[in-house]
């Protein structure tokens, strides 16, 4: 990652909805400097609120690599967005993507990239050797968010709780564990491309020890009750070997994500096998807050569930992206 350029590019493709989008999404609110524009195709059903713009014109403007910022089921890559990824490269960009498959197993990419010397940069895949988890005990704190569903704010409330950590000065650090938190952060391991038997290993690896006052704050991935990611969040769970937990929650779920027959688990369910699960690598873990995306709720709406959640968990429940999550830091402090 210290090798990728920016300014980038962002590639929607023609992505099916807005959280297909969330890679870019999430680039483009942590990192907006970081961003010329967007470039869409016929169809696109997302908008990252930046301007529309060639690849002609994005390099004339300074870009430096086309991020391929989607996210699917499965990771693939659609063939008929292959032409303007090779378009790319003859302008002079390199490219970023967060799939599963690696940029350089397209041959029409491959052969491009070696014909104008451009760089291919693939962020989900770990490039060093891992270790299985040994559950150690080691110094330093961790945090670690998990969720009732995928893609319910897990990555926003970890970089909000980061930030607001440092902006009291407190010694922390954001670790990484999905292709977006890595385009953020600069560094980290895609922890849904590591080998099973490695996962809580990496998760080790990205929280080591360090000084007794010292926050690493770990992004989570997926839901123990998501039949799809439930491994990984196992995972995640055990290495993170966690002090403190926050919930994050979408209220407005009907099911999981993408398994219309799954419902969602209740919140005090969730909670109950998190701490379950958690306690078997570090016995004092708890929850010490509660993170909702209420964007899709009115402002009075969201701020009346907020309450209702304090009310019965007697516990911070915030909007990491509206209201801030000062309120789950004042607890750590």
């Amino acid at each position: 990652m210290t090798e990728m350029q920016n300014p980038y590019l962002m590639f929607l493709g023609d992505v099916g909805d807005q959280l297909g989008a969330k890679t870019a999404q999430g680039i483009v609110d942590w990192r907006p400097e970081w961003c010329i524009g967007q470039m869409r195709l016929e169809g696109c059903k997302a908008d990252l609120g930046i301007e529309d713009i060639s690849i002609e014109d994005a390099v004339k403007a300074g870009a430096k690599t086309m991020v391929i910022g989607i996210v699917n089921s499965g990771g693939y890559l659609p063939k008929h967005w292959i032409s303007k990824i090779v378009d790319a490269m003859h302008a002079g960009l390199d490219i970023a993507s967060g799939l599963h498959i690696r940029l350089s197993s397209i041959p029409e990419i491959r052969e491009a990239a070696a014909k104008t010397s451009r760089k291919l940069f693939d962020v989900r895949h770990p490039t060093e050797d891992l270790p299985t988890g040994k559950a150690t005990p080691r110094s330093g704190k961790r945090l670690l968010a998990v969720g009732t569903d995928c893609s319910v704010g897990k990555m926003y409330t970890a970089l909000a709780i980061e930030k607001e950590m440092k902006k009291r000065g407190m010694k922390v650090s954001f670790a990484a564990t999905g292709q977006t938190g890595i385009f953020i952060a600069g560094q980290g391991i895609s922890i849904d491309a590591v080998v099973a038997d490695f996962i809580s290993g990496a998760v080790e690896k990205l929280s080591p020890e360090n000084d007794a006052d010292h926050w690493d704050i770990i992004e989570g991935q997926g839901s123990l009750f998501h039949p799809s990611f439930a491994g990984v969040s196992l995972g995640l769970l055990h290495g993170a070997q966690a002090d403190a937990l926050v919930l994050c929650h979408e209220p407005t779920r009907t099911h999981m994500r993408g398994l219309p027959h799954q419902p969602l688990p209740n919140l005090k369910e969730c909670m109950e096998l998190n701490l379950l699960t958690a306690k078997l690598t570090n016995k004092h873990a708890k929850f010490v807050g509660i993170s909702v995306n209420t964007s899709t709720l009115s402002v009075t709406e969201g701020d009346t569930y907020l309450a209702s959640l304090e009310d019965e968990y007697n516990l911070p429940c915030v909007d990491a992206y509206r209201t801030g999550v000062a309120s789950i830091v004042d607890g750590l402090t």
